[in-house]
């Protein structure tokens, strides 16, 4: 290891000095911006702006706009999508405006992301690995979306990218920023991912006494997730507390095996929550089995090439980024490893150029056959999951808002409170308050929501073999689709809700 590693400061160097700031090294900038334009553009043909705003977004989205009252804000969650989607969504009410946004800044993220490497792997490999993340159907439908997983694992790769490169050339100050931007967006996406994502990069950094390195992982975990322990203080009564309550919410963490439930989400699930049901079918899981085994081989192609750090780094900050999330939670979101996916791609691309460079003679027109032949199943694996995945969000989208134009009609209008099944969706498209008495998103209680009932309209929702909450049992039923809506009683109407309130 000690020659790999004095192989790849020497060969960085060299390159560097002989590359130096003319033409060639522009000219290797063009296919990464080239590929984030085609990733831009296939977001928004694939995924489509008319696409509503899903039940995370929505959370994250209301908390910075003037037109929809701010959604609970659990513990585990951070407001850095929230300042991302400000720009538009603090000012403009339109999906589309807000989708187009965030296709922009994903495409962009991704190109500066994967230049972060230059100097490290050959442009090929980079874009490579670029397209092979890009088109994930993970990655395209929620490149588009407010959500913040994907911006963690675009900081991940600039942060292990410019941490390689500080350490193949100590004397360059440019890459420390890189740290400090990669490290910062990670936190302020998702401060404890940020955490798992760096353990590797910390442990290196002291490991070899490399204090700028150190100071500038140090210091961007701090600037994205100081504002998240202010408000642990704020609002949760202490960073132990919010701590405790963001593990209560999802389930309780601990030693729990989710490779099966991750397994089960690779069909289009966003959320497997409780993770239940048949496993897809094996062409579209084959692809996760294969994926740390072309990463293997590019680490072993790494270490017979004198270079292994610079791929045992991603490696291993793309096991430690996804150890959480197989072996800690009992739940599964295919969003939740973007991160280790991202820091793959690089030696997974490493691997496939080697497997059709290296063959000589006869074996090599069988290898290159054989990797386009799985290039292309795999593209149309994710493809065919990507548009099943599209059309089923978009009806569940369109019912929240069919239900919202039903609640219109019942006289259910802003400013109004939505309590029960689905209330915070159905809150936002409705443009109403959310409550909920019990569960992860509790906000209020059984008495506050009789008090708002005197004051503007209060509708309790009940789904499919549901149990209508106490409170509304008395109120007026109604059937929207497959839910009851039972709706509070105006005030002065001599109805439930004009009865004294003690309870």
């Amino acid at each position: 290891m000690t020659d790999g590693t004095g192989a790849l400061l020497t060969g960085t160097r060299r390159r560097e000095r002989r590359a130096g700031p003319g033409p060639s090294r522009r000219g290797g900038t063009r296919p990464l911006a080239v590929l984030a334009a085609v990733f831009t553009l296939a977001q928004l043909a694939l995924v489509r702006p008319v696409l509503g705003l899903g039940w995370d977004e929505i959370v994250y989205t209301s908390q910075v706009t003037s037109h929809h009252p701010a959604a609970f804000f659990s513990a585990p969650r951070s407001r850095g999508v929230s300042l991302l989607v400000a720009p538009v969504a603090s000012w403009s009410e339109s999906t589309v405006l807000l989708r187009v946004h965030l296709a922009l800044l994903s495409g962009l993220a991704l190109h500066l992301a994967l230049r972060s490497w230059r100097g490290l792997f050959p442009t090929r490999v980079l874009v490579t690995a670029g397209a092979f993340f890009a088109s994930l159907w993970v990655t395209l439908f929620y490149g588009p979306q407010a959500m913040p997983n994907y911006w963690v694992a675009v900081g991940a790769l600039t942060a292990v990218g410019c941490f390689l490169r500080h350490r193949a050339d100590p004397s360059s100050g440019g890459p420390l920023w890189g740290i400090v931007a990669g490290a910062a967006l990670m936190a302020w996406m998702r401060p404890t991912d940020a955490v798992w994502v760096t353990l590797p990069l910390l442990v290196l950094a002291l490991a070899g006494r490399h204090g700028r390195s150190l100071l500038a992982l140090a210091g961007g975990l701090l600037a994205g997730g100081v504002p998240w322990a202010v408000e642990a203080y704020t609002a949760f009564g202490g960073l132990r507390e919010r701590l405790a309550e963001a593990s209560r919410i999802q389930g309780g963490l601990g030693l729990n095996i989710a490779v099966d439930d991750q397994l089960r989400s690779l069909g289009g699930r966003a959320l497997c929550r409780p993770c239940t049901g048949s496993m897809p079918h094996p062409v579209i899981t084959l692809w996760w089995f294969v994926l740390p085994l072309l990463a293997v081989l590019g680490l072993v192609v790494a270490v017979r090439a004198r270079r292994a750090l610079r791929t045992a780094v991603p490696l291993a900050c793309a096991t430690t980024a996804a150890l959480p999330y197989l072996f800690m939670i009992e739940y599964a979101a295919p969003r939740f490893l973007q991160p280790a996916y991202a820091l793959l791609a690089i030696p997974v691309a490493d691997a496939l150029w080697h497997l059709v460079t290296a063959p000589r003679g006869k074996w090599r027109p069988a290898a290159r056959t054989l990797v386009a032949l799985g290039l292309a199943g795999h593209l149309t694996v994710q493809l065919a999951v990507l548009v099943h995945t599209v059309d089923r969000n978009t009806d569940s989208r369109r019912d929240w808002a069919r239900t919202a134009d039903g609640l219109h009609r019942l006289g259910v209008r802003p400013p109004c409170l939505i309590t029960g099944h689905e209330a915070i969706p159905i809150g936002y498209y409705t443009g109403c308050s959310s409550g909920s008495t019990a569960g992860n998103n509790e906000n209020t209680t059984a008495g506050e929501i009789l008090r708002t009932a005197d004051r503007i309209p209060v509708a309790a929702l009940t789904g499919p073999g549901g149990t209508p909450p106490g409170y509304a049992r008395t109120w007026p039923v109604h059937r929207l689709g497959g839910l009851q809506v039972r709706i509070a009683p105006a005030p002065g109407s001599g109805g439930p809700a004009d009865v004294p309130r003690a309870r």
